[in-house]
């Protein structure tokens, strides 16, 4: 089908040196808090963004601005070459900008392949669901990551891994431009944190932008290309993460 050749020729992309996302003088209040202060903030095509600061700093709200959840009362987003106004969260995962929170938006009573597809399930030429294009696709999409969960298995019998899994997954069944995880990390262990990072950068060599919000320095020093760090809501400064220590 026209949507399981795009899946395969995604493997075929490769990171470009083109600006994908820029937020400029993005100003975002709340009452009695300026949450955002003129925060400019930039994404390459391949490129994996740390996004770090204290609690408080505006990292948060930061990525819900990117991702349609607030409108900031001053500021301007360009993205893919268009200039923005997202109307709603749907309309940036729409185009291609899909954010993975801390508690994970699964449905625990579908498959695997069910909660991959659920926001463009396949359909025949009669409008009915087409449920092995639907396995199928989970099939592609989990052989391209690596990952070797059964598309038939149920999402509440998994782990809280497999579970990120699946929404890095539906990520890339929307066609994903830019993936946001926000502290992905936070409940995982060891060998489950080198597994995130591994498809990390599989998205990476794929020219998907990743945004890496994190708390845990050496987890930026390991998988990031460059940090921006906020703090009381103001962007203090980015960096190559080649040119900055722990300190």
């Amino acid at each position: 089908s026209f949507r399981r050749r795009q899946i395969s020729d995604f493997s075929k992309v490769r990171p470009g040196t083109m600006t994908i996302l820029s937020a400029k003088q993005i100003t975002k209040l709340f009452p009695g808090v300026v949450s955002l202060d003129a925060v400019d903030f930039s994404l390459e095509r391949g490129e994996v963004r740390a996004l770090v600061g204290e609690n408080g700093a505006g990292k948060s709200t930061l990525i819900k601005v990117i991702g349609g959840v607030y409108t900031p009362e001053r500021g301007v987003i360009d993205y893919d070459g268009l200039r923005r106004n997202w109307a709603s969260p749907q309309a940036t995962k729409d185009a291609g900008i899909h954010i993975i929170y801390q508690e994970l938006v699964v449905f625990p009573e579908l498959t695997v392949a069910e909660n991959i597809v659920t926001d463009d399930p396949p359909r025949t030429r009669f409008g009915l669901i087409d449920w092995p294009e639907i396995e199928q696709r989970a099939v592609d999409i989990l052989k391209l990551l690596g990952a070797s969960i059964p598309p038939r298995a149920m999402v509440k019998d998994l782990s809280v891994a497999d579970q990120q899994m699946i929404e890095i997954a539906r990520a890339l069944n929307s066609e994903a431009k830019v993936v946001v995880f926000d502290e992905p990390t936070a409940v995982l262990g060891g060998n489950e944190v080198a597994l995130l990072f591994d498809i990390i950068r599989k998205l990476k060599e794929r020219g998907v932008a990743v945004v890496f919000v994190s708390h845990r320095i050496d987890e930026v020093f390991r998988i990031a290309d460059t940090v921006t760090v906020l703090k009381d809501g103001r962007h203090i400064g980015t960096e190559p993460i080649s040119v900055l220590d722990h300190d």
